[in-house]
């Protein structure tokens, strides 16, 4: 997922949003570039790349949910305090003990505080956002699934791939529909934040389709009477 988010930030910047969500887009393009940079070289620095932006874009996407009912341009400082020195420290401590596992459950935790929120969200303050919102959610949390499906079953996924025609094989590649639709459900949780934020702000968000195939978010300004 790269250059999708490039052009939403880019859209973002051409409609005069909050600088929040154009660094939630280049967030998610970093992550699709170091997950690209790690999967072509498959080095340690590189797998950094990969994990650590995963970390610091989640804590970009929490920060957007919570300041969506905030005036224009307002800035929590205790919030994005604690955001930062959340990712200091996951950092510092990753980068000694090297060990997945934390770093699985520390991204855990960030998205597990997304769902929360994204569920309150349209469940009492705009519930006609339930088809973007649960939409989002539903695409990211399948692709978590198949990861861990993948990292359970790898070698049994092996085996199974040698005895099917590759056409079949390739269904069950689960890791690579991992990054797939996490990237997916990632870009349509930065559509349903950045929709939820412009009604706010009484705006008309509408989500059109670019080429008529990928979903963006464009809208205008209420009509003052």
């Amino acid at each position: 997922m790269i250059i999708p988010p490039i052009w939403g930030a880019i859209q973002s910047v051409r409609d005069g949003l909050e600088k929040r969500y154009i660094a939630a887009y280049l967030a998610l393009t970093v992550v699709g570039m170091g997950s690209w940079c790690f999967h072509m070289t498959l080095k340690y620095e590189m797998q950094l790349l990969d994990e650590l932006p995963m970390i610091y874009s989640c804590c970009i996407f929490v920060y957007c949910m919570f300041e969506c009912f905030k005036p224009k341009n307002s800035v929590n400082y205790h919030l994005l305090f604690t955001l930062v020195l959340f990712s200091l420290i996951v950092t510092t401590v990753y980068l000694r003990v090297k060990e997945p596992v934390f770093h699985q459950v520390m991204y855990g935790m960030l998205v597990f505080t997304l769902v929360l929120r994204s569920i309150y969200i349209v469940t009492w303050v705009y519930p006609w956002l339930r088809g973007l919102g649960y939409t989002s959610l539903g695409i990211f949390l399948l692709g978590f699934l198949l990861w861990n499906i993948d990292n359970i079953f790898c070698d049994s996924l092996r085996n199974f791939r040698k005895k099917v025609p590759p056409i079949i094989g390739i269904t069950t590649q689960f890791h690579a529909w991992w990054h797939i639709l996490t990237g997916l459900g990632s870009y349509l949780h930065i559509l349903f934040s950045l929709y939820t934020r412009t009604l706010y702000l009484r705006y008309r968000p509408k989500v059109k389709f670019l080429f008529g195939i990928w979903p963006m978010i464009l809208f205008e300004p209420l009509k003052k009477h």
